[in-house]
C-alpha cells in the first residue's frame, strides 16, 4: 500500500492574516487535508478556520502532540499515513518540528519510510536573526534559557564565552512574562561590547527588532515585551 505524506505546514506567528504570511501552495495544502496532528487542538482549528478549510471543521481530525505527549503514542499518529492518507503537522505558532514536539514524529516518520515534506512559512528564529544584524553565518539555538537566576546567569556567560571564541550568534526564547526579567539579566551579565538583540511580535503589526549593547540598552526605552512572544540573541 502507498503510504500518505506527513506534510509540516508553518502558522502564523500571531495575529496575522493567514495570506499575509502563507504562500498560496501552502494554504491549499492544509485546506485539501483532513487529518492534523497539531500541538494544541484549539488552535489548529483557529487556523483551518482562517485558511478556511475545503472541509467542515467537524468532519477534521485533529490530534495533539505536545511535551506531554508519551513516546509511545507516536505509532498512534502514523496510522493514518501507513493508511495511505496525507497528514499535516502543525504547531502552536510558526515552523512544525523547530522547537517544537513534533520532530518526534518526523523522526519516526523517516523510520517507517514515510514521505516527509516540509512547507515554507515564517519562523521567528530564522526572522529574528535575519533582523538582528547579527552573524548569520554561524549560529545556535538554544531554547530556553534556565529559570533560576543563579543558573541563568552562569548560562549567559558561556554562551557569551562560546560566542566570543567561535564568533557565533547564540538565539534563545522565553516564557514570555519573564521576557523583561531575562533582558534585565543579560544587560547586567553580558560584557559592555556585547550586542544583545530583542525581537518581539515577529510578523505583526506591532513588530519590534533592536539590537544594542547593554550600555546602549540602559540609555533607550526598552520595547514592549511584557507578554509577548520575543525571541533574544546575542553576539559577543
Amino acid at each position: 500500500m502507498i503510504k500518505g505524506r506527513l506534510c509540516l505546514i508553518p502558522v502564523p506567528l500571531g495575529q496575522t492574516p493567514v495570506s499575509e504570511v502563507l504562500p498560496q501552495p501552502v494554504r491549499d495544502c492544509a485546506r485539501q487535508l483532513k487529518h492534523f496532528v497539531a500541538e494544541d487542538a484549539k488552535s489548529a482549528r483557529a487556523f483551518l478556520k482562517a485558511l478556511p478549510s475545503d472541509s467542515p471543521l467537524q468532519q477534521i481530525e485533529i490530534r495533539e502532540l505536545n511535551e506531554h505527549t508519551p513516546q509511545s503514542m507516536l505509532v498512534e499518529l502514523l496510522a493514518p499515513l501507513l493508511a495511505g492518507v496525507d497528514v499535516g503537522l502543525i504547531s502552536e505558532a510558526g515552523c512544525p518540528a523547530v522547537a517544537d514536539p513534533g520532530a518526534n514524529l518526523v523522526a519516526l516518520a523517516h523510520a517507517e519510510g514515510i514521505l516527509v515534506k516540509p512547507l515554507i512559512g515564517p519562523s521567528s528564529i530564522l526572522l529574528a536573526l535575519m533582523g538582528s544584524g547579527l552573524s548569520g553565518q554561524n549560529f545556535a539555538f538554544h531554547g530556553y534559557l534556565p529559570a533560576k537566576e543563579d543558573q541563568r546567569q552562569k548560562k549567559i556567560r558561556d554562551i557569551e564565552k562560546d560566542s566570543r571564541q567561535e564568533k557565533r550568534t547564540q538565539i534563545f526564547i522565553e516564557t514570555p512574562y519573564r521576557n523583561r526579567q531575562l533582558l534585565e539579566t543579560l544587560l547586567n551579565t553580558c560584557a559592555p561590547n556585547t550586542k544583545i538583540c530583542v525581537a518581539t511580535n515577529l510578523t505583526l503589526r506591532s513588530e519590534c527588532i533592536m539590537t544594542h549593547t547593554p550600555a546602549q540598552w540602559r540609555n533607550r526605552e526598552a520595547p514592549n515585551i511584557d507578554r509577548r512572544p520575543t525571541v533574544f540573541l546575542l553576539q559577543a
